[in-house]
């Protein structure tokens, strides 16, 4: 393997999927992810993205032994709103028959600490949707003065694993108004082992808003698609919103990255750049199922960008 091979297929932080890094005002990095044993929520801050790797990881909240959220706690996200930190992530039900696989809902949890790895955790209760169905990968952004929640869930109605939806939101935990279906899986590298959308994280640059997502199951298949809308779009008109119909990101076996999927974005450190943050393996095949093979690593690239205005994901993840 070449050397800028080697450097482009080492992970920032191993053993971490579902990456969600968010820089805040106080120029520090929060990181939160999926941990390996999926049974607790855990937050690294960081002057530096590079930094987040040797910092001392926090829990902010484990599993409850019972109940609604007692397993696979997923896909977390820290996010900051109107002075309150609020981390998002789903969890599911444990029963004697049932280890709350596909079982999922979305949670909120709220802090009023300056320091979200300080002070207490509070939870917020479950986000109620249309549907008492699967749900989770909960992301929030705010557009002209309204916040919005995007999400994946299973319609009852429709074939599939999940979906992808968008709604006002009245406060950071409670949906308002009309729950808008903005994207189901359709495309060939969407359906590969399950037909999934889910993992959305949004960027707006310019005159235009994306929202990247996952496609297919978990292992070397998993990649990611995009939508875009106007930002003078109505965003709870699907209609605004145009899908990639080729993914934008795919496992690369020549730098021997694999599955490539539930990314964020960030900022550089000094503001100027928009930064690829995303999971990968870096191996193919598989031993069990793929949701707990524990070796889903973070990657972090700055983000190039094309002619046009659109992100160029394969380009982004080449480059060191």
């Amino acid at each position: 393997m070449r050397e800028n091979q080697i450097l482009l297929n080492t992970p920032t932080i191993e053993q971490r999927a579902d990456p969600w890094v968010y820089k805040h005002t106080d120029g520090c990095y929060y990181f939160t992810a999926s941990v390996p044993a999926y049974d607790r929520i855990e937050l690294r801050r960081a002057a530096t993205l590079q930094g987040l790797r040797e910092s001392e990881p926090v829990t902010a909240w484990v599993k409850h032994e019972t109940g609604p959220l007692s397993a696979n706690i997923w896909a977390p996200e820290i996010h900051f709103i109107d002075g309150k930190w609020y981390i998002y992530f789903a969890a599911a039900r444990t029963t004697e028959t049932n280890e709350g696989l596909f079982d999922h809902r979305m949670y909120v949890l709220e802090n009023e600490s300056a320091n979200p790895l300080e002070g207490a955790w509070v939870e917020k209760g479950q986000i109620r949707t249309r549907w008492e169905s699967f749900a989770l990968d909960a992301t929030t952004f705010e557009h002209r003065g309204t916040r919005y929640l995007v999400w994946a869930q299973k319609d009852p109605d429709i074939p599939g694993n999940s979906n992808l939806y968008i709604s006002e939101m009245s406060n950071p935990w409670t949906l308002q108004g009309e729950q808008v279906q903005l994207s189901t899986p359709e495309y060939d590298w969407e359906i590969i082992g399950f037909k999934v959308n889910e993992g959305a994280a949004v960027l707006k640059r310019d005159d235009r808003i994306f929202i990247s997502f996952s496609a297919s199951a978990t292992d070397f298949n998993y990649c990611i698609g995009l939508l875009s809308a106007s930002e003078d779009a109505d965003l709870l008109d699907p209609k605004s919103w145009e899908k990639s119909a080729q993914p934008v990101l795919t496992t690369d076996e020549e730098l021997g990255l694999y599955g490539p999927g539930h990314n964020s974005f960030t900022k550089s450190e000094d503001g100027t750049q928009d930064v690829l943050v995303f999971h990968a393996r870096t191996y193919k095949d598989i031993q069990g199922d793929p949701l707990y093979d524990p070796n889903r690593h973070m990657f972090v690239r700055p983000l190039l960008w094309n002619a046009d205005g659109t992100p160029n994901f394969r380009q982004s993840v080449r480059q060191i």
